[in-house]
């Protein structure tokens, strides 16, 4: 649509963008009054990009205010800048500007989740947990499949509103919710990058008691599980089948892209050897002593 010359045209700010309406002043709020947002999902670490806001607010300040909530006893919860509060508290700054709203528990929940979900390089237990928290504060305020329709009037269920917004299926968000049943050692692994995302979304079936087997065998035989064991895993524990040895075996199945000979040189081991020994006869006995020495192992994992 044109435009007639010298026409104002309304540009969206920085602070309609992250829900701060036209008419709210920032105020300044002691970094002691703000406590963090209760089980924030999004970690705060002390990285590069951490040091790159500690710069940028040292040269210019902090340009966008925080968004906070009134609590009690004088005191505010963070909803949108606990990067920014932290990157201030390293600076030994004793005051923050802050966008101060009243907001119910479930409105600050979404606005919390929304306000830090399209960062870049967010970890899958970031997302796990933000999704799930969204998904809670949306049922209880009612918004589900019976009140939220789309363009053609078909029914979205709250899975579906929430992947709209965040860019995934529906089945993406139900995935990602499913890694909040993950015991924390095996959901660092996932973050990682040292178990892929689907096979993790199978283990999330697993119990709590399974897992922490898994995590065993996993860390005594230094392999994670790909997803066709991950998935033969998830079908034994939903049977009720699912026992130490099944777990073993699934374990020490030999991967693929795992397949490797190991060569050492034979003047490293010819010396332990009599001088008459075959070749076949010195693999034998190495065989025979590694297979002593995985006994041994397993004898002394049992005694933990």
């Amino acid at each position: 649509m044109k435009t007639r010359s010298g026409q104002k045209i309304k540009m969206t700010s920085v602070e309609e963008l992250l829900g701060v309406a036209n008419e709210e002043v920032a105020t300044e709020i002691e970094l002691n009054q703000i406590q963090s947002f209760r089980n924030h999902p999004f970690k705060v670490l002390d990285d590069e990009k951490m040091q790159d806001l500690v710069n940028s607010i040292r040269e210019n300040g902090i340009l966008t205010p925080v968004l906070v909530r009134p609590i009690d006893n004088n005191k505010y919860e963070m909803i949108s800048g606990h990067r920014r509060m932290h990157a201030a508290g390293l600076l030994q700054m004793n005051v923050i500007p802050a966008i101060i709203r009243d907001m119910s528990d479930e409105e600050a929940v979404v606005k919390m989740v929304d306000s830090n979900i399209q960062r870049e390089e967010l970890l899958p237990s970031e997302k796990a947990f933000a999704y799930k928290l969204k998904m809670e504060a949306l049922s209880r305020q009612g918004k589900r499949t019976d009140l939220t329709s789309d363009q053609v009037g078909r029914k979205l269920e709250t899975a579906e509103i929430i992947g709209q917004q965040a860019d995934e299926s529906k089945n993406q968000i139900r995935r990602y919710i499913r890694l909040t049943n993950l015991i924390p050692p095996i959901l660092d692994m996932v973050d990682e990058k040292r178990i892929a995302f689907t096979p993790a979304v199978e283990l999330s079936y697993l119990l709590p008691e399974e897992q922490r087997m898994l995590l065993s065998e996993m860390e005594y035989g230094d392999c994670t599980p790909n997803l066709s064991q991950a998935q033969r895993l998830k079908a034994l524990s939903i049977q009720g089948l699912f026992t130490k040895e099944q777990l073993s075996a699934i374990m020490s199945e030999e991967k693929a892209n795992q397949k490797e000979r190991v060569k050492i040189p034979a003047d490293r081991i010819r010396k332990y050897f009599p001088k008459d020994y075959t070749t076949a006869q010195i693999e034998e006995t190495i065989v025979k002593l590694c297979e002593a020495y995985h006994r041994k192992r397993l004898r002394d994992r049992d005694l933990r």
